[in-house]
């Protein structure tokens, strides 16, 4: 009986990985190892702020929902200690995060491969995708623009009111 609930509790969790692959625009798997307490939550501080799941994988039970969604190319980047990084929201946030933290952490936080819509993405393209900004930062950047014409237009209409003010007077 042991055997069959370890065989399921594992089926459960390669079943939750299939379905957060499957629900996420993108995701990236990081090689990471030896991160302080500090450095880990402050990487996931930034992660839920983006609205980016992030959790250690095993290896294995990745591979298994890997194929399970087609993403099987990205199993001979399984090795080592691995994370998986998933945004729903935002497509970038999850890959332009890792990236960041790359640099910043050096050796101990590695992005070994990425996706986005069911597509494994070239080093080239995870390096485009990593200097772009968040759909945040573009959508407050396309208010303001939308905005800026109509900013002033009270001011103007109480200048124009109190010129017509003047005039009957």
């Amino acid at each position: 009986m042991a055997n069959a609930n370890v065989i399921n509790e594992k089926a459960a969790v390669v079943a939750a990985l299939v379905e957060r692959l499957n629900g996420a625009q993108s995701g990236v798997i990081v090689d990471y190892s030896g991160l302080t307490v500090a450095e880990d939550t402050e990487l996931r501080s930034a992660m839920r702020k983006e609205g980016v799941e992030y959790a250690v994988v095993k290896n294995t039970m990745m591979r298994r929902a890997l194929d399970s969604v087609g993403l099987e190319a990205l199993d001979e980047k399984l090795h080592g200690t691995t994370s998986l990084a998933t945004g729903t929201e935002d497509p970038i946030a999850p890959i332009r995060l890792v990236a960041e933290y790359s640099k910043k952490l050096g050796d101990k936080f590695n992005l070994k491969a990425a996706f986005m819509e069911g597509k494994v993405l070239s080093d080239a393209e995870v390096a485009v995708l990593s200097s772009m900004t968040s759909m945040k930062d573009v959508y407050a950047q396309l208010v303001g623009t939308l905005l800026a014409p109509v900013a002033n237009l009270s001011a103007v209409m109480a200048a124009i009111a109190d010129k017509g003010e003047a005039a009957a007077e």
